[in-house]
């Protein structure tokens, strides 16, 4: 009886030391690291925001399990590794998510700064044909320079265009349009009140 008594502890205490001594997924949770990491240099967090902040909250729940066990007695990283698995899918997935927002963000800029040109041409054919007057010179003269800016604008959008910053691209061509548009309905404007 004693024996088996001594080998029930001695086995008890075996269970115990090992559920006690686990590990955490090392290894799961580097390559958690990684494809967050990785989803942040492919432009997740310019590109898809979103899906960025899901694989950074994914991160911070497995960082709370981690440090959860680490307060514990009796360890056990089952969870953990379950964490560490979504937060790497989530990553993956950013990264994937950061790709194809970059190329329509590149589509984007390409099709704006088009527009853009579209308008400063149409603008600038227009402002040839402004009604001019007394008092008119002036005007004409500073829509001149506006649509020379927009020109200058535009030259700017196509030059970043190499630097794959896709959104501030967009937004330089989006400017130039709203400034070419600007001059083509002012000029618009005058040429109804002339023909009154």
């Amino acid at each position: 009886m004693r024996i088996r008594l001594g080998l029930s502890i001695l086995v008890l205490g075996l269970a115990v030391t090992v559920v006690g001594c686990g590990t955490p997924p090392t290894a799961d949770i580097d390559a958690a690291k990684a494809a967050i990491t990785a989803a942040g240099t492919a432009g997740a967090g310019e590109y898809a925001a979103a899906s960025l902040k899901a694989a950074e909250d994914a991160q911070a729940a497995l960082d709370a399990e981690l440090k959860a066990q680490d307060g514990k007695m009796f360890k056990s990283f089952d969870k953990a590794k379950d964490l560490a698995l979504a937060a790497k899918a989530a990553g993956e997935k950013a990264a994937a998510d950061a790709a194809a927002g970059k190329e329509k963000a590149k589509a984007d800029a390409t099709q704006a700064i088009a527009d853009a040109k579209a308008a400063l041409t149409e603008a600038q054919g227009l402002l040839d044909k402004a009604p001019k007057g007394k008092g008119s010179a002036a005007d004409i003269a500073a829509m001149k320079t506006d649509l020379t800016n927009a020109a200058t604008t535009i030259t700017e959008a196509e030059a970043a265009m190499g630097t794959a910053k896709f959104l501030e691209v967009k937004a330089k061509a989006e400017s130039a349009k709203n400034a070419a548009t600007t001059v083509k309905t002012s000029v618009e404007a005058a040429m109804a009140v002339k023909k009154k």
